[in-house]
């Protein structure tokens, strides 16, 4: 099959850029994709060195650095604004690519949703989908979901709770197991990493660490709203020194407060050995098995034994269990089920009543707990 992938004009598709998770998940898809045999077109900003069949520049370097170069996103986070050049451009000139390289029933991956719509409208005539939905709103008519949570969610908030698509699906996010180091032997400071804001619950994990006398080190964009003692904050980390922190850690706290669409950090932390301690909401009832890779918690007390208790969560447990479920590998056979079945839709005229004779398996929605 053959996908066009589009990325964003606020950021780069690589590896440096970590604190975007946009562009993450759309350098991880591109690689998941070409290494299953697709043919893969990414269309970003200069500079992007995802790995795919043609990486197609749409933003010069010279417009990114006049917009996007005096800002300092990793202290005031990534500037977005669908009226500067570098959107614009970044539009304008991924339809034009597109058109030059684009085949009937080609797949459009939207991976910035709403983002991406003046794209998508002016090319009709290509399978458009939102390959990994995080967010509340969406547009294309097909869609993966982060979560079922999130699907849920969505679901509910346009009111089609009697009427969901059967052609959307839930796929999780994907992770190159290159990318973490796996660790059973651990160091005596806890973990957090993401926005330091109360909805991300820092402060629960401050707490957290202060009754139990240990280290929390935080890393993320911005500066903590918080101060302790226990706290050390070491601002944006690569990929390579979050794994680093990560395999270290007595365990990874994810105390969001708000219904998380994934928490890619949980998946993260697992597949360096790390257990989490997380909220009981939104994506975490899919991914933290309570009591087998971490703890799900409502109360500060409840955080506490969890705080106190990581030490019962095996290590290698944890990472079986995330390698067997997140991997590009796994999640690689979920999208290649999707994409086929939107494939054949577009394809064979007696869509959703047609027949596949070459079925063996329909293990694509199956979970390795």
């Amino acid at each position: 099959m053959r996908f066009h992938i589009l990325g964003m004009s606020h950021s780069k598709t690589r590896k440096d850029y970590s604190a975007d998770a946009f562009s993450q998940k759309c350098r991880l898809l591109c690689k998941l994709l070409t290494d299953r045999g697709h043919t893969v077109y990414h269309y970003g900003t200069e500079g992007s060195d995802p790995v795919c069949t043609e990486n197609v520049p749409v933003v010069s370097k010279q417009v990114f650095d006049e917009v996007h170069g005096g800002y300092d996103w990793k202290r005031d986070g990534f500037l977005i604004n669908t009226e500067n050049r570098a959107y614009k451009d970044f539009a304008e000139n991924s339809v034009r690519e597109i058109r030059r390289r684009a085949q009937p029933r080609d797949f459009l991956l939207c991976t910035f949703g709403t983002g991406h719509k003046p794209i998508a409208d002016a090319l009709p005539d290509l399978i458009v989908c939102e390959p990994g939905i995080g967010y509340e709103f969406s547009f294309a008519p097909h869609r993966v979901f982060e979560s079922y949570p999130m699907m849920n969610y969505v679901y509910g908030r346009e009111n089609k709770l009697l009427s969901p698509s059967l052609y959307d699906a839930v796929i999780p996010n994907y992770y190159d197991l290159d990318d973490y180091i796996f660790s059973e032997h651990k160091q005596d400071y806890f973990f957090f990493i993401g926005r330091p804001t109360p909805l991300k619950g820092l402060e629960i994990a401050i707490k957290c660490v202060e009754h139990a006398g240990a280290e929390l080190i935080v890393a993320g964009q911005g500066e903590p709203p918080f101060k302790s003692d226990r706290m050390r904050h070491v601002g944006v980390v690569s990929i390579e020194q979050r794994a680093v922190l990560m395999s270290g850690a007595r365990a990874t706290f994810v105390p969001t407060y708000y219904i998380e669409p994934f928490g890619s950090t949980v998946i993260e932390s697992l597949l360096c050995g790390t257990p989490v301690i997380a909220t009981d909401l939104g994506a975490f009832s899919d991914t933290v098995v309570h009591g087998k890779v971490g703890y799900r918690c409502r109360t500060l007390e409840q955080f506490h034994w969890a705080t106190q208790n990581i030490g019962n969560i095996s290590p290698r447990e944890c990472r079986r269990y995330a390698e067997a479920n997140y991997s590009l590998e796994r999640v690689g056979a979920m999208y290649d089920e999707y994409f086929d079945m939107l494939h054949r839709l577009y394809t064979d005229d007696a869509g959703w009543y047609q027949r596949n004779d070459q079925r063996s398996e329909l293990d694509w929605l199956n979970r390795y707990v």
